[in-house]
């Protein structure tokens, strides 16, 4: 969909379609009903919709089963809407990506409560062994340096 031909085609089947289910599709089985992306194929015969639906599982299967019945009433619109010569073929797609993203903010505050309680064990807690397990390279004291450095001084040779 990198053609701006296509993607102000899918617009504006975006833009008709959640007019359409606002104002003029009255089916009693039509939920709280979002229309939240087009995508349209690059001949632009084929447009898939993608919707969600505030509420349980049983309103999500009636509002899918009111889509596919007011097909070709909003196919009719959207042909007139569009003024082109062939109206794409319309696939209605329930948008999963809500409940994924409510299923992913869930595993991480399972994980935010765990990092807490691992933070709280560890309050209070001490190495095993040393506080500093690292080995260090051998410092020289002031007694060694002072040592090496009064053999080196020039006088003391014996002549």
């Amino acid at each position: 969909m990198s053609n701006p031909r296509v993607r102000r085609i899918a617009d504006r089947i975006k833009v008709t379609v959640a007019e359409m289910l606002e104002r003029r599709i009255k089916d009693p089985r039509l939920g709280f009903v979002t229309v939240t992306d087009v995508r349209v194929s690059g001949d632009t015969q084929h447009a898939s919709v993608f919707y969600t639906v505030f509420g349980s599982e049983e309103e999500v299967a009636g509002s899918a089963a009111a889509l596919e019945s007011a097909k070709g009433l909003i196919r009719s619109e959207v042909a007139k809407q569009l003024n082109i010569r062939h109206a794409p073929s319309l696939e209605f797609i329930h948008d999963a990506l809500p409940e994924n993203a409510r299923h992913l903010e869930e595993v991480l505050a399972k994980v935010r409560a765990d990092d807490a309680a691992m933070a709280a064990s560890a309050t209070g807690a001490q190495y095993a062994g040393e506080a500093d397990p690292y080995k260090k390279p051998h410092e020289d004291t002031a007694e060694d340096t002072a040592d090496d450095t009064a053999e080196d001084e020039p006088g003391d040779e014996d002549e």
